[in-house]
């Protein structure tokens, strides 16, 4: 048996390790292209005088970063012709150097930047270059780390990717101020060679010895059918989407509750550009290196009760008012609390993903990670006005309470470790077509009840709030979802359906995940 490498010892093995240092540089090479197409180039199209309703166009360039999970399954399933780097790092290789030459492109076109169509068409393939280049690293991540190396190399992660996000980003627009854009469109392209070589000198895969799957539609259904079919599948998932829960809640609109307290913009810009990101970035940094030093389930439990309380300094604003030491604590403490959470979460997506789908699974993973932030804004507007900024801080306190059920249920409080890796098989059962059908109507049906007694009940404390006489009236509210009138009935009506329709085809896909065969037929 192995000797146990001591907590403090692990680390710093961690730091001193080049395949921390490879998957930790590499991410400098993710974030320079979100920096260009998120925030450089729509800031070089206004100061060229393009019209605004076509720059707002260019924010569907960012819709790569969303669905590179419909792709990753190619990455899975094939290799490139360049046998001495493996799968994924063969994919970063190309599509670094497609970054670098597309970048180089975009340098050329922005000294006549008239042709506005092609600029478009750079930027979209920018995106989609970066996206399958961050599937391709991502995976790589995951099969090359030790998990003592895992808490280490997140939390660096995270930090040099941001460094590189406002390197291609803010620094970026200073200097075109100082020269030109053609001229840094070109050094940004510049700086992917030194990527290059750190892909080519990278340490190679040990998983580019297992098979890669048999054909593409295994690449694609058996990443899915692995994980679900595991007992302790379901409860995962609902972790994955709780953990953060309180967390997205809380900051999707914490600009406009400053403001609306009476902090000056000053104030608010202090809290959350520099306050905020500074914290964010050492908290997430912290939380990895704690993170391999207590213990996966440890930490994961400690900086989730951190980061639940942290919302009680939202509360007291909302009572006491404007208070700036009290704003910039407040503040403080739950970014780096956010970070610390962050941190450990992302140690968990590594180690639930399988190596021989790394592609498929950690994309699928981080999209449903991202998923609660995607709609925390619509749903904590209408939560708020239902409710006050006290009440709704106070609720994101309580909703954060299933996330830590939920890490209850496969890392109870006191182990340091889960056991992810030995979740056993749940036995198959033979489950009929209408079986399937039978099962998602049901999922669906349970679905559609929660999701419209939620929005009746947010609709429901919002007219209690404007006229306290007429009391919680749930009736009214279910009435305008059944017989939408206006274009918001229409909204919340159509909201509820979608919610429906994608339990009912998440039930009956877990179900066949689970089921031996269907109908004397293979199910796929």
């Amino acid at each position: 048996m192995t000797a146990k490498i001591p907590a403090w010892r692990a680390v710093w093995l961690a730091l001193r390790s080049w395949r921390t240092a490879a998957v930790s540089l590499l991410s400098f090479s993710s974030g320079l292209p979100l920096g260009l197409v998120w925030i450089a180039i729509p800031t070089w199209l206004a100061r060229e005088g393009v019209d605004i309703k076509i720059i707002g166009l260019f924010t569907l360039a960012q819709a790569p970063w969303s669905f590179k999970f419909l792709w990753s399954p190619l990455m899975d399933r094939y290799a490139l012709p360049i046998p001495k780097l493996g799968r994924k790092l063969g994919w970063t290789l190309a599509m670094q150097v497609a970054l670098l030459a597309l970048t180089f492109v975009l340098g050329d076109v922005a000294r006549h930047p008239d042709a506005i169509w092609i600029v478009g068409s750079l930027t979209l393939a920018i995106a989609f270059a970066s996206a399958s280049q961050d599937i391709a690293i991502d995976a790589y991540a995951v099969e090359v780390l030790r998990p003592n190396e895992q808490g280490v190399a997140v939390g660096a992660r995270i930090a040099i990717y941001r460094a590189a996000m406002f390197v291609a980003g803010g620094l970026a627009i200073t200097l075109a101020g100082m020269w030109s854009w053609p001229f840094v469109f070109t050094l940004i392209a510049l700086l992917y060679a030194p990527m290059l070589f750190v892909t080519l000198f990278a340490p190679r895969s040990e998983a580019d010895r297992l098979h890669a799957p048999p054909s593409l539609r295994a690449a694609v259904w058996e990443p899915f059918v692995g994980f679900l079919a595991k007992a302790r599948a379901l409860e995962l998932l609902g972790f994955v989407v709780l953990y953060k829960l309180a967390d997205n809640l809380a900051g999707a609109l914490v600009r406009p509750f400053l403001v609306q307290v009476g902090f000056d913009d000053f104030d608010v810009g202090v809290a959350t550009a520099t306050i905020g990101l500074v914290a964010t970035l050492v908290g997430t940094f912290l939380g990895g290196v704690l993170t391999t030093a207590m213990g996966l389930g440890h930490a994961l439990w400690v900086f989730g009760g951190l980061q639940i309380a942290s919302n009680l300094g939202y509360v007291l604003i909302a009572m006491v008012g404007v208070d700036r030491p009290l704003m910039y604590a407040a503040m403080g403490f739950e970014s780096i609390t956010t970070g610390m959470g962050t941190g450990a979460f992302s140690v968990l997506l590594l180690r639930m993903t399988m190596k021989q789908f790394s592609a498929t699974q950690y994309a699928l993973f981080s999209s449903l990670f991202a998923l609660p932030r995607i709609l925390a804004g619509p749903v904590t507007g209408v939560m708020v006005d239902a409710m006050g900024w006290r009440d709704f801080f106070l609720f994101t306190i309580a909703i954060g309470i299933p996330g830590l059920l939920m890490l209850h249920r496969f890392s109870p409080l006191g182990v340091r470790d889960p056991e992810l890796e030995a979740l056993a098989d749940i036995r198959p059962r033979i489950l009929t077509r209408g079986d399937l059908v039978r099962r998602g109507a049901l999922g669906g049906l349970v679905a559609l009840v929660i999701g419209a007694f939620s929005v009746a009940a947010l609709d429901a404390f919002k007219r209690m709030r404007a006229l306290p006489d007429a009391g919680f009236d749930l009736i009214a509210p279910l009435t305008h979802l059944l017989v939408p009138t206006t274009v918001s009935d229409w909204l919340s009506a159509v909201g509820v359906l979608l919610f429906g329709f994608t339990i009912a085809l998440a039930t009956a896909a877990t179900a066949a995940a689970r089921s031996k065969k269907v109908e004397g037929k293979s199910k796929f």
